[in-house]
């Protein structure tokens, strides 16, 4: 939307998110960094001048818009004032907006355990429609069983306690339950072979492993491909690559890339689709969907 263009106070409907809010607080701060952001623009204020309003800066602003933090409800009416939005039912809307998007999430419950870079992944789990991943090393996070999950966490977490490794499991088991919900988004992922190899746990843990995801991939939402050794070098080169896309055109779609000890959260539109290129290259090269159970199957024999 160009800055000449003056959206009215339905484009999009507030109303729709705060009666019908998916994904909770996460897409709910999106949606208002999203709105906050074309109503400054329409009125030609620079990130500085609104953060002069709220008494902060243009890096607060800018965090506030792309919907990595949360706004007070007094920072979102000083920002309706400067921005020239004067009607009661309208300021009304966009408070409660900042009001729900203010509310934890029911992940919040593990903060113990939960990284905050890891927290927005969650969110935004919740309220996708598709979810596209490459992983090259483990079987997807929301593919994996209990015992893998807790294999995989052990690796990574090596000096935790069992407590600790215990939730961290539970957390991961509570994401999966979006799978097999009504409005469950599609999942549709892509494993390299090596991780489907590699015993991780050991032979029973990685044969139960092996089985869940020939139960799991009867499910209509769910796609499993497998890209095998033997069609060489992939187009990604690089590790796990996750992209989440939403039904609300005013949420763009998201590349999550993980790292050791933190994540890039990518939602501009030149690195969505190059990442976009990258999957959908992957998925060419990888076997069909059709194969999955068969290729499964094989690996199950020989374990």
């Amino acid at each position: 939307m160009t800055a000449m263009m003056r959206p009215s106070s339905s484009e999009p409907p507030i109303r729709r998110y705060l009666e019908h809010p998916r994904g909770g607080p996460t897409v709910l701060r999106i949606v208002l960094g999203t709105q906050l952001r074309k109503l400054r623009m329409r009125n030609g204020i620079t990130r500085e001048q609104a953060g002069e309003a709220i008494r902060g800066s243009h890096a607060k602003i800018s965090r506030l818009e792309l919907g990595r933090v949360g706004c007070k409800e007094r920072d979102v009416s000083d920002l309706l004032t400067l921005y020239e939005v004067h009607d009661a039912d309208e300021r009304a809307q966009y408070l409660e907006l900042a009001r729900q998007a203010g509310m934890p999430g029911w992940w919040q419950q593990y903060g113990d355990v939960l990284e905050q870079w890891f927290e927005t992944l969650i969110g935004l789990e919740e309220a996708a429609s598709l979810i596209r991943t490459y992983e090259v090393q483990f079987v997807p996070g929301l593919l994996q069983t209990e015992d893998y999950a807790r294999a995989v966490t052990r690796l990574g977490y090596r000096h935790a306690s069992q407590r600790e490794i215990e939730r961290r499991v539970e957390l991961r088991m509570k994401r999966q339950q979006l799978l097999q919900a009504p409005d469950a988004p599609r999942l549709w992922a892509v494993v390299d072979e090596a991780a489907l190899r590699r015993p991780l746990g050991g032979r029973e843990v990685m044969r139960g492993q092996l089985e869940h995801l020939l139960r799991i991939t009867e499910l209509p939402n769910v796609t499993v491909q497998v890209a095998p050794f033997d069609i060489g070098g992939l187009a990604a080169a690089g590790g796990p690559i996750t992209i989440l896309r939403f039904q609300e055109p005013d949420l763009p779609d998201v590349v999550y890339l993980e790292q050791l000890t933190s994540a890039l959260y990518l939602d501009k539109l030149d690195d969505v689709d190059n990442y976009m290129s990258v999957m959908d290259r992957l998925s060419a090269e990888a076997e069909q969907p059709k194969d999955t159970a068969e290729f499964l199957k094989r690996l199950l024999a020989e374990a």
